[in-house]
């Protein structure tokens, strides 16, 4: 596993409001012409601009990505586009979700090494990043529909979410690093906007935008929409999405941001970035772990009911929960130095099972934060604007709306039950309950 670089904007600064003059979307005859003029990614592809083959291969909802190849090597270039790309140019959108995600890879790839893509350049003219192509890496998401098993992505991802959020909260930094990085990421209001409408908002009323498996889904949507209920516990969980800047968060951790083999495991595309609850990331992995399990059925096929594979994902489900936890208590207990919990608060020798006991409990809350997070992210994968392919390449909408239903279902049972769940298992045996007729 190669270990991460960080990019070359050590003390990142504020982009203007407006897109600067030389901003230019790049295209697939533009980019080597740019590349070119950059000395070190010149010198990492080899050979001429006519020698490197150019693909723009983003198929996500905001940005244009291009993989080149050289002679030498190869690099990924992620440029912002000013609109929401999957929606169209009536949705206007500010360039600077790419300065944000340098900003994150600047301030967290120090803390992951090999568990994110080396940055290699950051160009504020363009907001346009050039990085390190991971090869050969495939989406996470891709590999789950396709039934593939891959042994260390739960136990990585764990890991990378325990460093990430350990190292940028108050139990690792002094407060006064951690509200300059607020300060900072507080600008990154246009994608926080999509965050709190699209999840925690839209699924529960009537949008132009939302759409879902109709009309099979079309009772459940509006029982949803007339539940209030579960309205008030998914608006309780954008309160805390939005008061709760326990950590520098990835803000949008699925299992599309995530590039995998069988050995090695990338977290990508942190524009979503903001200082938040450190269950957002967590219960959004977990959420799309869960889709993806319901999704099986829908994929299996005469040789292969995808039983086998289904058992696979729950077991995954436990290790990412026990490695994010784990490796969180371990930073805890021998790399605290920030201003909560102090080390010198509790010096004395019969306060150490009173330090250890916080901070189970605040584990605790995490995995409180994580059920109901994952809820959410659950239920807006079907009743929102953005769906999952899990979903989507299901070919038979009454079988696809069968595995919807149960997830549906379970999301919620966490959102408005959540003393029910307590322990990973829990979620494990709620998600076999509401799958009985798939």
């Amino acid at each position: 596993m190669s270990t991460a670089t960080t990019s070359t904007a050590t003390t990142p600064t504020l982009p203007s409001d407006r897109p600067p003059p030389g901003y230019r979307p790049l295209t697939e005859a533009s980019l080597p012409d740019y590349l070119a003029s950059l000395d070190e990614i010149r010198a990492r592809l080899g050979g001429r601009p006519a020698d490197w083959q150019v693909r723009e291969v983003g198929d996500g909802n905001l940005n244009l990505v291009f993989l080149v190849d050289g002679p030498a090597g190869a690099v990924c270039v992620k440029q912002s586009l000013p609109y929401v790309r999957s929606f169209g140019e009536a949705w206007r959108m500010p360039l600077e979700r790419a300065f944000f995600e340098n900003s994150y890879y600047s301030i967290v790839g120090p803390h992951v090494p090999g568990l994110a893509p080396a940055v290699y350049h950051y160009s504020p003219e363009l907001y346009c990043i050039t990085m390190e192509k991971l090869a050969p890496h495939i989406i996470l998401r891709r590999g789950l529909i396709a039934g593939t098993r891959f042994p260390k992505v739960a136990r990585q991802v764990g890991d990378y979410v325990a460093r990430a959020s350990f190292f940028t909260s108050d139990l690792a930094r002094p407060f006064e690093r951690k509200l300059d990085g607020m300060a900072l990421f507080a600008r990154n209001q246009s994608l926080l906007r999509i965050t709190v409408e699209l999840v925690f908002a839209d699924p529960y009323r009537v949008m132009e935008r939302n759409r879902w498996t109709s009309p099979a889904l079309d009772g459940i949507a509006a029982q949803f929409r007339a539940d209030g209920p579960l309205k008030a516990a998914a608006a309780r969980m954008g309160q805390r999405f939005l008061g709760e800047a326990q950590a520098l968060v990835h803000g949008d951790l699925h299992s599309g941001s995530v590039m995998v083999t069988e050995g090695d495991s990338r977290v990508i595309d942190p524009e979503f970035a903001f200082y938040g609850p450190i269950g957002f990331d967590l219960g959004a992995f977990i959420g799309n772990l869960l889709l993806a399990w319901y999704a099986q059925p829908g994929h299996a096929s005469e040789g292969d009911d995808r039983a086998g594979y289904r058992a696979w994902i729950l077991e995954q489900i436990g290790i990412f929960w026990e490695s994010f936890r784990a490796t969180f208590l371990a930073l805890w207990r021998s790399e605290a130095a920030g201003d909560v919990y102090p080390a010198s608060l509790f010096a004395a020798p019969g306060d150490a099972p009173a330090l250890e006991a916080a901070r189970e409990a605040f584990v605790a809350s995490l995995f409180a934060d994580m059920v109901g997070f994952a809820a959410c992210k659950m239920i807006r994968r079907i009743f929102g604007f953005a769906h999952v392919a899990d979903f989507e390449t299901i070919a038979d909408k009454t079988r696809r709306a069968a595995c919807e239903t149960g997830a549906l279902m379970l999301a919620r049972t966490m959102l408005l039950h959540p003393e029910q769940f307590t322990r990973i298992d829990d979620i494990c045996d709620a998600a076999a309950r509401f799958a009985r007729d798939i």
